[in-house]
């Protein structure tokens, strides 16, 4: 029995990176001043920013249904059956999509919901991986993501509010507050929601509160104090020099696995803008 792992480019994970991987890679798409651009085909990390930065306007958008379907059929011409993991549900509606598209291939086809976003969704997408090497069915894969889909945290801290007030996540009149008061906001991502942690006045005070975060969970929820059971992770959007350091002042606190930092999806900049940071730790799942 052949399975299939495959994701979608809100994980961050390229498409080079996903045939080094060896798992399948659905780009999102954006609509980019009413032109449609597919994340790592037509449309890279520089041309994005370069875009937003002369103020075209992106907005993020779902596969379409035929989309999902075509790169399905074209697995299964190959393997026996697929284990698809989107973006969380509570973020978008593409899970749910697929969810119900799923009904028509007769379990050939596992839908994942286990409430993951980029660099914890990408974990989620490496374990599936040395799963099905291991010879787990698509159900038990799914099965096993979604046992632990609350064994993760992220925390986020965006240097503009113009994003957020975009995509309505703050009211125009918070948004304006908070840039005359120089608030960063501190968000945090528990499970399928995206909600807010701390406000402070400085990234420096921002990376503080993350760190501290991170490590209250690592205490307390994970029970893994020296993080020799923990993966963690630094993320950024367009921000490359702030995230090594940050990555480094986190390897410094947990030298058990080496620290990863990657570029956020652009489905995700896309929301926050540039300049923001990320810290996040996944439990090291057990199989």
């Amino acid at each position: 029995m052949k399975t299939a792992i495959m994701t979608d480019s809100n994980s961050g994970i390229t498409q080079s990176q996903g045939k080094e991987m060896g798992v399948w890679v659905l780009p999102m798409p954006f609509m980019i001043d009413g032109k449609t651009y597919y994340e790592d085909i037509d449309l890279d990390q520089e041309q994005f920013y370069s875009l937003l930065e002369k103020g075209a306007d992106i907005s993020t958008s779902q596969p379409s249904p035929e989309e999902v379907m075509k790169m399905w059929d074209q697995i299964l011409e190959e393997y026996d059956e697929v284990v698809h993991i989107p973006m969380s549900s509570g973020l978008s509606g593409s899970c749910q999509t697929a969810m119900m598209l799923a009904q028509e291939y007769q379990d050939r086809v596992q839908v994942v919901n286990n409430q993951r976003i980029s660099v914890t969704q990408r974990q989620s997408v490496a374990d599936a991986a040395a799963m099905a090497k291991k010879g787990w069915r698509a159900k038990e894969i799914k099965e096993k993501l979604e046992e632990t889909k609350f064994d993760s945290s992220i925390y986020i801290t965006v240097d503009t509010l113009k994003y957020l007030k975009k995509g309505g996540r703050i009211t125009p009149a918070a948004a304006a507050l908070g840039t005359l008061l120089r608030i960063k906001p501190v968000l945090t991502i528990q499970g399928e929601k995206l909600d807010a942690f701390s406000k402070v006045r400085t990234m420096k005070q921002a990376k503080h509160v993350m760190l501290s975060a991170i490590q209250k969970d690592m205490e307390t929820r994970f029970h893994d104090k020296d993080g020799s059971h923990t993966y963690l992770q630094v993320a950024h959007s367009h921000n490359a020099q702030a995230a090594e350091e940050l990555r480094q002042e986190l390897q410094q606190m947990y030298p058990a696995y080496p620290v990863i930092a990657d570029p956020l999806s652009l489905s995700v900049s896309c929301h926050i803008g540039p300049g923001s940071l990320a810290i996040a730790c996944t439990k090291v799942l057990e199989f």
